[in-house]
């Protein structure tokens, strides 16, 4: 595709501005879609106008004036002369623009307007110079475009008019004619020509949900044929859990499953029991206990022994005991590997299953030694950070991984954990929760379990919004707390002392032990500490020889001490709403009812996000409101799996087109999941060239 640079009214000044956003070429430019529009439509009224509210009007310039203020800032007035009214536009240190203006000139200016008593006035409108009898709705809708330092919207505009005269009538048609007849979509040369160029509102609703229903579309067949892929390529040891294996893994647990687990651990126990590899996706809010199926799942794994030959009798070690396959847990951080390994050994204690730590901050000799035992398949169950992925591991027979925190691996850093003849078993889980449909959305290639119910006895934890002129009550409620035999924690944003006056971890804790709760021992935790010391101080916490701990958002994840039932969040506002909820779930851990308080600094002043963490302790209600006030975001996680993100398609807004395009996708999978068919040729090249380096499709091309 022809670069940016050697397209007329680009230039190579503008061109390397536009560098920063990443467009070096013509397809570039027409795949950097406006993120609003403006209407210039000029059909505004003078008498319709109302403060604030985007309007546009057309009219013929009056009259032009430049003055100096008292405090030397240059003023550029340009009257207008609307159907019904004068109005009146200004710019502020700009005395160039008066150069563009002539008196019977007619514009059509675009901004929101202030009324000064006597006249509208538009502060630094748009503006669009009619040609001589050109009518005022020639061109309604301005495309405003993302930008970055440095590079203006006429830079982008330059550019995307100069590609759309270059390559939009010779851009290829991905989707064959019956789907565009079917499914009412514009053809791709005019919706990319409508998406930049609008000729009505109508077209950039219709140019919009051809770009989107497309990448949504592509995206689902994508992930079904790397499914198909995977299992036509890869093939898994089969772990089949019979009623004996069953009944052994469940009395090891010193409680019963909830109906929710026991129909999870029968969906996992069928797909580790077939020769191609599980690859399932587990949420489930806090507290719904997800870890307890990373266990079961892994017992079945290490109960299972190595055939020496298909059919044959058990593989033999050395000493003459059967070999088993070994699984892994990959946690994100150091402090939950940790965790999870003492949880693992405190639970299998007596069994004879060997439970390994693997994390960067081991000594050097008690690395080699686990690395010998993985090695030789006497490690059982391997818990660890993301060394286990690093290509330092060998396992002898890896059967089964799982992976805590799904949102914060990728697609890549799981296939690194395919090791030898026979790939593991993948069950990956998530404590963040995602609305169904987007769920299917960005996890096609996993199949998706569900825990929606919480263990017996779990009560909702009592949440309160606490302004910071109540803290001194508050910390008296803490302090009573404390002194019945809770524990408790406070979150602190910040480590160091910041510009916006956020509470630092140091002087917070300086501040609580001289103060508030200096009749109890705290401890600090945070994520510059070295991993020894944070399991040191946590260890401390657990066995109660601290009463509080003060500690940043580290703790979001997987940290579990029963005891632990009372949370204060200082600065809670600067929190995301999804991690507020992972840090209540740390005192939802216990029979004991948590109470968390979110401190805010101000009153009572609405605030959505907080609003909505005090009103509801249910994740999927919250996660739905998470992506209704900050949008999807990296859902998809393709910063961590290097995959391509979505050019236009809001998973939340276009959930109807989200499922259609899924929908659809199947149907034209089961009839072809190679999309061999002539129609689908170019469909099959757009797929392979835009998701096949991240999923492994390069060969459908």
């Amino acid at each position: 595709m022809m670069p940016l640079e050697r397209l007329p009214g680009v230039g190579t000044t503008r061109a390397e501005k536009l560098v920063k956003l990443g467009l070096v070429t013509a397809r570039d430019a027409l795949l950097h879609f406006p993120r609003d529009y403006r209407d210039f439509s000029g059909t505004h009224t003078v008498a319709g106008l109302v403060e604030g509210e985007h309007a546009s009007l057309a009219g013929a310039v009056t009259g032009v004036a430049t003055r100096t203020t008292f405090g030397g800032r240059a003023v550029l007035t340009v009257s207008i002369a609307c159907a019904d009214g004068p109005v009146r536009a200004m710019w502020f240190n700009m005395p160039f623009m008066s150069k563009r203006f002539a008196v019977g000139m007619r514009v059509v200016i675009a901004g929101q307007p202030r009324s000064s008593g006597t006249i509208w006035e538009f502060a630094h409108p748009e503006v669009r110079w009619l040609a001589e009898g050109e009518a005022a709705h020639a061109s309604e809708w301005l495309a405003v475009y993302p930008l970055a330092e440095g590079v203006l919207q006429s830079h982008v505009r330059a550019a995307v008019r100069a590609a759309l005269d270059h390559a939009a009538d010779a851009w290829p048609e991905a989707l064959p004619e019956s789907m565009l007849a079917g499914k009412s979509l514009l053809p791709i040369a005019r919706a990319i020509r409508e998406i930049h160029c609008p000729s009505s509102r109508e077209m950039i609703d219709a140019a919009r949900r051809r770009f989107v229903y497309q990448e949504l579309f592509m995206l689902q067949l994508a992930l079904r044929m790397h499914r198909r892929q995977q299992r036509e390529q890869r093939a898994a040891p089969p772990l089949p859990v019979d009623t004996r294996l069953d009944s052994r893994i469940r009395a090891r647990f010193p409680f019963e499953f909830t109906p929710a687990q026991r129909r999870v651990c029968g969906e996992i126990a069928a797909d580790i029991g077939l020769a191609e590899p599980m690859n399932r996706l587990l949420q489930g809010d806090v507290g719904s206990g997800k870890t307890a199926l990373a266990v079961y799942a892994m017992l079945a794994a290490v109960g299972t022994t190595v055939k020496a030959e298909e059919g044959g009798g058990p593989l033999l070690r050395a000493d003459g005991r059967p070999e088993r396959y070994q699984a892994a847990l990959m946690a994100p951080t150091e402090l939950l590997a940790r965790q999870h390994a003492a949880t693992l050994e405190r639970l299998l204690a007596g069994s004879g299953v060997d439970v390994q730590l693997l994390v960067g901050g081991q000594a050097a000799k008690q690395r080699e030694k686990t690395l010998e035992r993985i090695a030789s398949g006497t490690a059982d169950i391997v818990v660890g950070t993301q060394a286990l992925v690093c290509g330092t591991a060998r396992f002898r027979h890896l059967g089964l991984v799982v992976i805590d925190e799904q949102h914060r691996f990728g697609v890549l850093q799981r296939a690194l954990l395919q090791q030898g003849q026979a790939d593991p078993h993948t069950l990956v889980m998530t404590a963040t929760p995602i609305p169904r449909t987007i769920a299917h959305a960005v996890y096609g290639d996993l199949d998706v379990s569900i825990l929606d119910e919480t263990p017996p006895g779990r009560q909702p934890v009592a949440t309160y919004r606490v302004a910071a002129a109540e803290l001194d009550r508050w910390w008296e409620f803490f302090r009573k707390k404390l002194a019945e035999g809770r524990r408790g924690y406070v979150v602190v944003p910040a480590v160091e002392e910041s510009k916006r006056e956020l509470a630092s971890i140091s002087s917070a804790f300086e501040a609580l032990a001289n103060g508030p709760l200096e009749a109890f021992r705290l401890g600090l935790m945070h994520g510059r500490l070295k991993p020894q010391a944070k399991a040191a101080i946590m260890e401390d916490f657990r066995n109660g020889k601290l009463d509080v701990l003060v500690a940043t958002s580290v703790i979001e994840v997987g940290i579990d001490v029963p005891q632990a039932t009372i949370m204060t969040i200082l600065d809670a506002e600067t929190f995301g709403l999804a991690q507020l909820h992972q840090l209540r779930g740390r005192v939802a851990r216990g029979a004991t009812q948590g109470i968390c308080a979110a401190v805010t600094a101000a009153g009572t002043e609405p605030h959505p996000r907080i609003d909505a963490f005090v009103a509801t302790t249910d994740g999927f209600k919250l996660a739905e409101q998470d992506l209704l006030l900050r949008g999807p975001g990296d859902l998809v996680g393709t910063r961590q799996s290097g995959a391509p993100p979505l050019y236009l398609a809001d998973l939340l807004r276009d959930g109807s087109i989200v499922a259609e395009a899924r929908r659809d996708a199947l149907d034209v999978f089961d009839r072809d999941p190679l999309l061999a068919a002539a129609e689908l040729t170019q469909l099959r090249r757009v797929i392979a060239d835009r998701w096949g380096p991240t999923l492994g499709l390069g060969k459908i091309g």
